[in-house]
C-alpha cells in the first residue's frame, strides 16, 4: 500500500492549490490580468481532471476495503458473491486510475495547446530536395485533414523543377503544436530522383521547423517601431512572390536576449488579398518568431537537464530517413521502422507520433520519480 498512499499524498497536496486556483479566476483583480487570467484558467482545468481521477481512485481504494472487511465478517453467500465481485472490479481499476494519474501528474508542456507555424525547407540534395520538401508538405496538409485542423500558407518559394524551396504555413485547431512539435528536425529521404537517368539512389534532405504560435501578450512587441513595405505579385523579390496582389514586408529590429546583440528580422506575407489580414498574419510570424527564440533558451535548458531522445529542441538533429526502394519509414529518435511509406507520406503518421508520445511521457515520467 506505500506506493498508493505516496500517490494519495501528492493528489491530497493538489487540493489546496485547486480550491485556491478556483477562487482566483473568479477575482476581478485577475481577470483584469489577461496573462495570468489564462494561465490560472488552464492549471484549473488541468487539477480538475486530476481532482476527478483522486475521486474515482479514493472511491475504488475504499471499496477494497469494505469489501475485504465484509468478507471478513459476513457469513451470507449472497452479499459475500456481491463483495468479492467488488473485490475483483476495484481491483482491477486501481492499477489503470493509478497509471491515469501518473500521466496526468506530469507537468504538461504549455505550448502543446497551441497553434504552430510550420517552416519546411530544401536542404542538401537541389532539386531533389526540394521535390520532397514539396512532398512532405503534401504529407502534413493530409494528416492535418485529417485531423480536422486549417492550414494557411504564408510564403513560398517554388523549386525550380517543382516542389519548394522553402515554403511557411500556419496550422490552427485543437493542440495542434502538440502533435506536430515531434517533427522539426532533419527529415532525409532516399530514392531515384526524378532526374536520374541511370537509376541510381540519391539522399537528399529537408529540414522541419515547428514553432509554437505566440499569443499576443506572450511578447512585447513596440508596433510603432515596425517598418512596412508593400508590393504587388511581379514586385520586389522576383518568383518569392506569390501571385496576388497586397504582398507586405515587415522589418523590425529586435535585441536578441541570449546573444545581446540587435538583430533585423524581415518577415513577407502573401497569404490573402486583403492587405490588412496580410499584416495582421506576419504579425503573427514575428511575434512567434520572438517568442520561438526567446523560449529556445527555456527549451534548451530543459534539453540539458533532461537529455530527451524525443525533442531536444535540436532543429539540426537527423529524426526520420524515407526509404523508397525498401517502402520503409525509420524513426532514428525511438527506433520506430514501419514498411508502410505510401500511406505514410499520405498522411498516415499518426502511429508514428504516439510512439514519440509514449516515449516522452516514459522519460518525464522517470525524471518525475511517479
Amino acid at each position: 500500500m506505500a506506493e498508493k498512499n505516496t500517490l494519495l499524498e501528492k493528489l491530497d497536496g493538489l487540493v489546496s492549490r485547486f480550491e485556491e486556483i478556483g477562487t482566483l479566476i473568479t477575482d476581478p483583480a485577475v481577470i483584469a490580468d489577461m496573462k495570468r487570467f489564462v494561465k490560472l484558467n488552464k492549471e484549473f482545468s488541468d487539477l480538475e481532471k486530476i481532482m476527478h481521477k483522486r475521486t474515482e481512485y479514493v472511491h475504488a481504494l475504499k471499496g477494497i476495503a469494505e469489501a475485504k472487511e465484509l468478507l471478513d465478517t459476513e457469513q451470507d453467500s449472497e452479499m459475500r458473491e456481491i463483495a468479492r465481485e467488488e473485490l475483483d472490479s476495484c481491483s482491477m481499476r486501481v492499477p489503470q486510475l493509478e497509471e491515469e494519474i501518473k500521466l496526468l501528474l506530469i507537468p504538461s508542456d504549455p505550448e502543446d495547446d497551441k497553434n504552430a507555424i510550420v517552416e519546411i525547407r530544401g536542404g542538401t540534395g537541389g532539386d531533389e530536395a526540394a521535390l520532397f520538401a514539396g512532398d512532405l508538405y503534401r504529407m502534413y496538409v493530409k494528416y492535418c485533414e485529417s485531423k480536422g485542423w486549417k492550414v494557411a500558407v504564408s510564403s513560398f518559394n517554388e523549386g525550380a523543377a517543382g516542389g519548394y524551396k522553402e515554403i511557411i504555413f500556419t496550422v490552427t485547431g485543437e493542440k495542434v503544436y502538440g502533435a506536430l512539435k515531434y517533427e522539426s528536425g532533419v527529415h532525409r529521404v532516399q530514392r531515384v530522383p526524378a532526374t536520374e537517368t541511370q537509376g541510381r539512389v540519391h539522399t537528399s534532405a529537408a529540414t522541419v521547423a515547428v514553432l509554437p504560435e505566440a499569443d499576443e501578450f506572450d511578447v512585447e512587441i513596440n508596433e510603432g517601431e515596425i517598418k512596412w513595405d508593400t508590393f504587388r505579385s511581379g514586385g520586389a523579390g522576383g518568383q518569392n512572390v506569390n501571385k496576388v496582389e497586397s504582398g507586405v514586408r515587415l522589418r523590425y529590429v529586435w535585441k536578441n536576449p541570449i546573444t545581446g546583440t540587435n538583430e533585423e528580422i524581415l518577415i513577407e506575407c502573401t497569404e490573402t488579398r486583403d492587405q490588412p489580414k496580410n499584416k495582421e498574419r506576419a504579425l503573427t510570424r514575428l511575434r512567434s518568431f520572438i517568442y520561438d527564440k526567446e523560449h529556445q533558451k527555456y527549451v534548451d535548458d530543459i534539453a540539458k537537464r533532461r537529455k530527451t531522445m524525443v525533442s531536444t529542441g535540436d532543429r539540426s538533429a537527423k529524426i526520420r530517413t524515407y526509404n523508397y526502394p525498401q517502402g520503409r519509414i525509420t524513426d532514428h529518435r525511438i527506433n520506430y521502422t514501419t514498411y508502410n511509406l505510401s500511406a505514410f507520406m499520405d498522411g498516415n503518421i499518426q502511429d508514428c507520433i504516439n510512439h514519440l508520445i509514449v516515449a516522452e511521457n516514459a522519460e518525464r515520467m522517470k525524471e518525475s520519480e511517479l
